[in-house]
């Protein structure tokens, strides 16, 4: 059971049962020749029109591509392939381009891919209770605009009890996560601002019906709008938001463009930032500009953005070391790439092919220190 606390006495309740990958490698050396390739259009395309247009794409020499010797798909994840070449450098030099553009035909649309491991799943089934929401939103509007914008994902009928089965490849659940958290404090966000503005004309209005005031809040309900005096609320998966802060321009420089500050609570897995104006004279519309920018900037970086981690905890002192060392000789090298380090883990995130390339050699950097 994965529980997420959002705010006071608020979570959501997820339950992840993994299911393993789909490909079948039936030589031991397969796996190292085959990369995970994830953000096919979902429809009106056909399978073997798509199969067609993968194997043409990654045996271009323009997309650093080789002698493809299958392709694999339909998979149990839509929008999810598996190119298996015949050499493993091939593979490896895919992976090390970071941007694949589908553009025949299809239009211009963005790949992920991905190195293949046998520990790696690619299809994730989750367990939602939505019953949170029952009281601020109709679950079933809800479930429909998850359903318009996470396309990739496949939803069971909503129970009466609220809860429902999605399936879908990790970086859609973790979309749909990150969704129903932004959701979750929004409302939040929205009810303190009604009982804050309910006590406010209390205290403005005392002598007023009995009546009247215990309907206030109700009243308030309605009337006050979406985008409130207290600025505006983004919740962001911490990791992507570490990276866009640190690792990118894009940030201050939106901040210090349209005069607005930021408030940042760290809190787990989820990042709340709080927009306001940094003068009263600013436009109101700059808040909500500026989150619709970090918004759309952090939905992009979570479909190129990987994360690995170095355990520490338990290890001895000696292998502790090393592997910091390790971390720090190659931050040099890897400009793109976040290294936090923490006393129980490490933690390094950046595009899926200088993370497995940086984890590679310092598993090499260890070994050589160790002997």
């Amino acid at each position: 059971m994965f529980l997420v606390a959002v705010s006071n006495g608020f979570s959501l309740s997820l339950s992840f049962l993994y299911s393993a990958s789909v490909l079948n490698v039936k030589e031991s050396k397969a796996s190292e020749r085959t990369v995970i390739v994830a953000g096919l259009p979902v429809c009106p395309y056909n399978d073997r029109f798509l199969s067609t247009l993968l194997k043409n794409h990654f045996q271009d020499i323009k997309n650093e591509g080789g002698v493809v010797e299958d392709v694999i798909y339909p998979t149990r994840t839509k929008g999810v392939a598996y190119v298996i070449f015949k050499e493993k450098k091939v593979a490896e030099n895919v992976i090390r381009k970071k941007k694949h553009y589908l553009t025949e035909k299809v239009g211009p649309m963005q790949l992920t891919v991905s190195h293949f491991s046998e520990k790696v799943f690619s299809s994730v089934n989750a367990i939602l209770d939505l019953s949170v929401f029952r009281s601020q939103v109709i679950l079933e509007s809800l479930v429909m605009d998850l359903k318009r914008n996470i396309p990739t994902l496949c939803f069971s009928p909503l129970e009466h009890n609220g809860r429902i089965s999605v399936q879908g490849s990790f970086l859609a659940i973790k979309r749909l996560k990150e969704s129903l958290l932004l959701k979750a404090s929004f409302l939040l966000e929205k009810n303190r601002s009604f009982i804050s503005e309910g006590e406010k004309r209390n205290r403005q209005s005392p002598r007023r019906d009995p009546q009247r005031s215990s309907n206030s809040l109700e009243s308030l309900r309605s009337s006050v709008p979406e985008t409130t005096r207290s600025g505006e609320i983004l919740a962001l998966d911490t990791d992507v938001f570490l990276y866009l802060k640190k690792m990118t321009k894009f940030y201050e420089s939106t901040l210090k463009k349209f005069n607005v500050l930021c408030q940042e609570r760290v809190d787990g897995e989820i990042t709340t930032i709080c927009i306001k104006n940094a003068q009263d004279g600013s436009p109101p519309n700059n808040e909500k500009l500026v989150k619709e920018f970090i918004e759309k900037y952090s939905h992009a970086l979570h479909f190129e953005l990987r994360k690995e981690t170095f355990v520490l905890e338990g290890k001895e002192n000696r292998d502790k070391r090393n592997t910091k060392l390790a971390c720090e000789q190659l931050s040099s090298r890897y400009l793109q790439v976040l290294i936090n380090i923490y006393k129980t883990h490490i933690d390094i995130i950046g595009s899926s092919s200088d993370i497995y390339l940086f984890k590679k050699e310092v598993m090499e950097l260890i070994r050589q220190k160790v002997r």
